[in-house]
């Protein structure tokens, strides 16, 4: 007998065991612990401290693989990094000390970010561990750490001698609140309200022309006028020149097909720059450059009396003085979709920029994309449908402090532009000068020995570092190649692709197409062989969860109210990967009460097992443990199936439907009578079955609960080390007889139980007998051994239907009825309705409408409607029998 205890304990068995695996080495990767790997590119997420229940699905579903995976006997490496650079870090840490990144020396601002980042790593693991995630944190990493940032200015290396990684002069996105170049896919339209302006261009040498425009600030920055070549409003006027109102330039209108002819008046300026076709327009007709806009949003000495204003202010003060002008003809409301920082919001700007970037290849990132099996599959058409957008390549300079540094110095004296060697990495250029010395351009600067103080320290030569520092897909971008060894273990060469990438839907045209690009770049393979791609996770009401609603669900707030274990099974059963999630507290609840039954099982179970349960050889398995054992089967394929697809809803549906019903509903009520009554061999081949099930539920749902099933585990006989260690169940008792035999006996067991119950009648209480007629075809040979300790009832199976009789056996009269109409006769009227012949009162009914009673030597007619008639079965024999419907025929139960 085991020593488990009587009652489930979520908070004491999740806390103990929390402690006991993060002691412990159960998760640790050991690739000779096995001839195969699985290895898991997990995401690195932002610290921002807050590990919320959509990073619960998305990391729930990547320790569901790499349990399944443990259990198929393979090594699995399950690291966990931390994306800790980038703006959301520095604008968090500005907010939170109240200072700008400029108030303080940039290795001061450094340390709060590090400090900062550190506390909410700290955080979120703690969170990490409630909800039982098996990460292997040997294998942590931090991208702000040296050894990593490193790697990713190696990686920068590498691209940059395949002439990948160039800078130039180019219009890039930039953002006026954080004062950096941002990458398009950190641009994301935000719709508003705004203003048309309607403003007259006076000619010079011809008529005016009138434009329309959102953004009058830009009038300054305008260097040339479009129209639709087709648009005869504005025919032979195409090559016309006009002055800019208020900055007197001169421009030129041109035709183009890109002109919309129905916004506003038909013709439109050119600035640099308002948005991407002010780029394309300003290239392909060669115009002048004309910035307006400084970095931090206000415009500059090229807006003449309006320099020093900022872009929101400009725009109404520009507006006013055309108004004044009298140039401003009219003005309306218009909704218009605005590009904004993805971080902070702030509208982002186009300015002309010196900056790095790395080359776009949209044939090899579409190339290696196919390459990877995408689940679900039409996650692919997103990072296709991003890929085939892109119109410039990768800006990746930031104008930031808390990033990798770009490896790089810039001669004084010549501008020629010295990247370090793959060797150097890592390197800080504003702390240390080039290994190179001399400039190999023009030959000055200082060589290597003479480049440094007596300390080490860089002293004053010709090289100024970079300043930029790169975005932060730039680290996150080579996790394939980190998690593999690189460049410490492996060569680029020698890179194979990871086993999995497991990521949200929202980051696939981020953290999947730079991966891609660049692990495509470095080593010519796709990075992974299947990416796993999760949804968001929804509020109770079915809204995106947010504060302002009031809907939002913490993980700790779920556990406590139920269990980790719980919370783990309804983010699988919420729906499959690729798909959102509505968080359901019924489900959570409705997982509880599941593990509450499971542990009854276990503990019932457990009664009935000892040390010796485990080697029971040659069992005499009766039909009901053939039958539960050709189910275990099939269910440990079918999970098996379903896991391996990532379809862990299925796996975890199939799994608790087999040990809810087929075990603990039907299989364990029918072999009671066996464990407590039977003969030693056949209490033996019970005690075996149920020991090989509950051991096999308990290992496929450790994929799912694992705290809960590490604890069973512990308790049972037989068992060694973690489950979390232990071998996928193999069972092999396939048995499609044993499967119909047993699927009959469990459906009578079931019926004639449930009859009782509706009858009143206890369970135990003894029957007669209880027969069973199978319809043609159907088996009908069956061990009843276990069916009739069930049912108390000796058990009889006849082939054929059963001779049974409906007949009528009493009829009752409805008062409501008979007493208005009859009055003082009413009694009467009833005796006589008690005193007739049911089957013939019957018989009235189905001829007509009307219904003959004899009562005090009186006849009465009576409406058929106001009589109905009891009936009972009779078999042929004369006793009264009930009669159940089954699948496989009728059943007949006898009092």
């Amino acid at each position: 007998m085991t020593n488990i205890p009587d009652s489930y304990d979520p908070d004491r068995i999740e806390s103990n065991w929390q402690d006991e695996w993060q002691d412990s080495d159960v998760y640790e990767f050991d690739p000779s612990d096995s001839d195969t790997q699985y290895v898991i590119d997990t995401p690195p997420p932002y610290p921002s401290g807050n590990l919320h229940l959509g990073h619960g699905l998305g990391w729930s579903y990547i320790d569901f693989s790499a349990r399944f995976h443990r259990l198929q006997g393979d090594a699995v490496l399950f690291p966990q990094g931390w994306d800790c650079h980038g703006l959301p870090t520095e604008v968090k840490v500005e907010e939170v000390n109240d200072i700008h990144r400029t108030d303080v020396s940039n290795e001061e601002f450094r340390d709060l970010c590090v400090e900062w980042t550190n506390a909410r790593i700290e955080e979120m693991k703690q969170t990490m561990r409630e909800l039982g995630f098996s990460q292997d944190w040997s294998a942590e990493y931090r991208t702000m750490d040296p050894e990593y940032w490193g790697q990713t200015q190696e990686s920068f290396v590498e691209m940059a001698d395949d002439d990948m990684v160039y800078r130039d002069e180019h219009p890039v996105n930039w953002c006026p609140r954080c004062e950096t170049a941002i990458a398009d896919a950190e641009v994301e339209n935000v719709d508003r309200s705004g203003t048309l302006y309607y403003v007259t261009f006076e000619g010079v040498g011809n008529d005016d022309i009138e434009i329309a425009t959102t953004r009058p600030e830009l009038l300054a920055a305008c260097v040339g006028m479009a129209v639709d070549p087709d648009d005869e409003r504005f025919a032979d006027r195409v090559g016309d020149t006009f002055e800019v109102p208020l900055f007197g330039q001169e421009v030129e209108l041109v035709a183009d097909d890109d002109v919309d002819p129905e916004f506003g008046t038909g013709a439109v300026m050119i600035c640099t720059f308002g948005d991407k076709q002010d780029v394309d327009w300003w290239a392909e007709y060669d115009f002048d450059l004309r910035p307006v806009f400084t970095e931090d949003g206000h415009l500059n000495e090229n807006a003449g009396e309006f320099e020093g204003l900022s872009i929101d202010d400009a725009k109404d003060e520009i507006a006013d003085a055309l108004d004044d002008e009298g140039v401003l003809v009219d003005s309306e409301p218009t909704e218009q979709s605005v590009g904004a920082c993805w971080r902070c919001d702030t509208p982002i700007e186009i300015l002309s920029k010196e900056q790095w970037f790395v080359e776009v290849d949209q044939d090899l990132i579409l190339e290696k994309a196919d390459d990877v099996e995408w689940i679900p599959e039409h996650m692919h058409d997103r990072l296709v449908d991003w890929t085939e957008s892109m119109e410039w390549d990768w800006v990746i300079s930031r104008q930031r402090v808390f990033a990798t540094p770009i490896p790089a110095w810039e001669c004084r004296d010549c501008g020629y532009w010295h990247i370090a060697s793959a060797a150097e990495c890592p390197v800080d250029p504003n702390e240390e000068s080039p290994a190179v010395g001399e400039c190999p351009e023009c030959g000055s600067g200082a060589t290597p020995e003479e480049s440094r103080g007596a300390g080490g320290e860089a002293a004053e030569t010709n090289w100024r570092g970079e300043t930029d520092v790169m975005d932060t897909w730039m680290d996150s971008s080579i996790t394939p190649l980190h998690i593999s060894g690189w460049p410490q273990d492996i060569d680029l060469d020698d890179f194979e692709p990871v086993d999995l990438r497991p990521q949200g839907h929202d980051i696939i045209r981020t953290w999947a197409f730079y991966t891609l690009l660049r692990t495509g770049a470095l080593t010519d393979e796709k990075p992974w062989d299947d990416i796993l791609v999760n949804g968001m996770v929804f509020g109770p009401d079915g809204n995106k969860m947010s504060k302002s609603r009031g809907n939002v669900v913490e993980p700790d707030e779920a556990i406590e109210e139920y269990s980790a274990d719980a919370v783990r099974q309804a983010l699988a059963l919420g729906g499959r990967p690729g798909s959102d999630v509505q968080f359901q507290w019924k489900e959570v609840k409705s997982a509880s009460r599941f593990l509450t039954k499971l542990w009854n099982i276990v503990k019932f179970a457990g009664g009935h097992f000892d040390e010796d349960t485990p080697d029971i050889a040659d069992p005499a398995y009766r039909d009901a443990d053939r039958w539960i054992l050709s189910e275990l089967t099939r269910v440990a394929d079918e999970v098996e199936a379903e896991m391996e697809a990532y379809r862990f809803d299925a796996a975890l549906r199939r799994l608790r439907e087999f040990a809810w019903e087929d075990l603990a509903d039907d299989y364990v009520e029918l072999v009671k009578g066996r464990l407590y009554n039977g003969r030693p061999g056949e209490r033996a081949a019970a005690e075996k079955t149920l020991y090989t099930a509950v051991t096999s539920v308990v290992r496929m749902l450790s994929v799912f609960s694992p705290h809960v099933t590490e604890e069973i585990w512990q308790h049972l006989p037989g068992t060694e080390g973690s489950v979390h260690n232990a071998a996928w169940p193999d069972p092999d008792y396939l048995d499609e007889d044993a499967e119909v035999a047993g699927r009959h006996i469990a459906e009578t067991a079931s019926e004639v139980r449930a009859w009782k119950s509706e009858s009143g009648m206890p369970l135990n209480e003894d029957l007669d007998r209880v027969e069973l007629y199978f319809e043609p075809g159907q088996n009908g040979k069956l061990d009843t051994y276990d069916l009739s300790e069930t049912v108390n009832a000796p058990i009889k199976l006849v082939e054929g239907r059963p001779d049974v009789e409906l007949v009528p056996v009493d009829v009752d009269g409805d008062e409501s009825e008979i007493g208005p109409e009859f009055r003082s006769e009413a009694g009467a009227v009833l005796q006589g309705i008690e005193a007739a012949d049911p089957a013939e009162i019957q018989a009235q009914i189905h001829s007509g409408d009307t219904v003959t009673v004899e009562a005090a030597g009186e006849s009465y007619d009576l409406d058929a409607d106001w009589l109905s008639v009891d009936e009972e079965y009779r078999a042929e024999s004369g006793e009264e029998v009930t009669v159940l419907e089954a699948s496989f025929g009728t059943i007949l139960i006898y009092e």
